[in-house]
């Protein structure tokens, strides 16, 4: 049996501590960053079973590339868009406007139309977009 001499030098490092400390350090964090994670708490509204049995009338407001104004196909002018708005409105106080602006479309005339529907007082309003990826 031979016994070693403290005074020598290792060639060797033991790297097991360093990684115990290592795994320690990661689950804390993994548990602190859970711990700190906090749901939103939402109340959905709940689909019903039953179909809709209303059909309200729907407008669809173009924003051509030059400013130009269509209803439905049909080009108009912004006085004419506000009379023929105003009249679905009077025959159908839910009617719905759907606004649909091409991509090369000057963005005041999207946001001149949006400012006549809110004016008009007309509820339904969307914005028709393309889908992602075409």
């Amino acid at each position: 049996m031979q016994v070693q001499n403290d005074a020598q030098p290792y060639d060797t490092i033991n790297i097991t501590p360093m990684l115990d400390l290592a795994y320690v350090l990661l689950v804390i964090f993994i548990l602190m960053t859970t711990a700190g994670v906090q749901g939103l708490t939402m109340n959905l509204p709940k689909p019903s079973n039953k179909p809709s049995i209303e059909k309200h009338d729907m407008k669809i407001v173009q924003v051509q590339q030059g400013g130009t104004l269509t209803i439905n196909g049909v080009g108009v002018s912004m006085a004419e868009l506000e009379t023929q708005l105003n009249q679905a409105k009077a025959m159908d106080p839910k009617v719905n406007i759907m606004i649909k602006g091409q991509a090369q479309a000057p963005y005041a005339g999207v946001i001149s139309v949006i400012d006549l529907v809110n004016r008009l007082e007309i509820e339904n309003v969307g914005l028709v977009t393309g889908k992602i990826g075409t």
